[in-house]
């Protein structure tokens, strides 16, 4: 079978890489994560990743924090996770690089489009690490940010969450599933599909978004041949 999707860009929480212990790196579920990367990249489709950091760091430690220097730490976080994420795929004999926002030569390439693109295009998984470079910035926006520049066909949103629902189904027995969304819907409404930053980015440059469950990770693959789990935004 041929997948729909030729190029996408995976956004993962840094929640999900924790697995069942909320806090730090998960071995196994990152393997898992990897093995359905390797699939996919095997089929030819080119894959480009934004990483959260929550698994380490979110917000700021105490109310007093510069707001500024806890973004900070959270972009140092997003590359603890990238650099695991390139561990296990490179285990796997895939091929990663990974760029960060912020220079750290030691350890990542400095963020470049067109080496990005270069890299999608000779089949290297890129992962993205330390957001945007900026505070204030989510790495959802990063994810639009870079969806964008590297002219991706969809973001997939992997969430811990199914798709997305008009209140939090966790709470909410009777919360309502939503197949397909506009941005303006998701705008208006104030899902927690993106932030809105992040949403309006994707509406100004039509870029389809899809929000599907991480709980099996097959679920990339699933979404990337064509499978309408989930939500679409679009």
């Amino acid at each position: 079978m041929e997948a729909k999707y030729k190029r996408v860009l995976l956004k993962i929480s840094g929640e999900a890489l924790a697995g069942e212990k909320g806090f730090g790196l998960c071995e196994d579920t990152i393997g898992a994560i990897t093995d359905t990367i390797k699939t996919c990249v095997d089929l030819g489709v080119q894959i480009a990743i934004v990483v959260g950091g929550g698994n380490f760091w979110r917000g700021r430690a105490g109310k007093n924090m510069d707001r500024t220097r806890a973004d900070h730490m959270g972009m140092l976080a997003t590359v603890i996770n990238a650099l695991a994420l390139q561990d296990a795929l490179e285990q796997r004999d895939v091929p990663t690089r990974v760029q960060t926002a912020i220079e750290m030569r030691q350890i990542a390439e400095p963020y470049i489009r067109g080496r990005a693109e270069r890299h999608l295009e000779k089949g290297r998984v890129v992962i993205f690490g330390c957001g945007t470079g900026n505070p204030f910035f989510s790495t959802d926006t990063t994810a639009a940010l870079r969806a964008a520049e590297v002219d991706a066909d969809i973001i997939l949103l992997a969430k811990k969450v199914d798709a997305v629902y008009d209140s939090d189904p966790n709470i909410n027995k009777e919360a309502v599933k939503f197949d397909a969304l506009s941005y303006i819907d998701v705008l208006n409404r104030g899902l927690g599909v993106m932030d809105s930053t992040a949403t309006s980015l994707c509406m100004d440059n039509s870029i389809p978004i899809r929000v599907f469950g991480l709980d099996n990770p097959d679920n990339i693959r699933r979404v990337i041949m064509g499978e309408e789990i989930g939500t679409i935004v679009k």
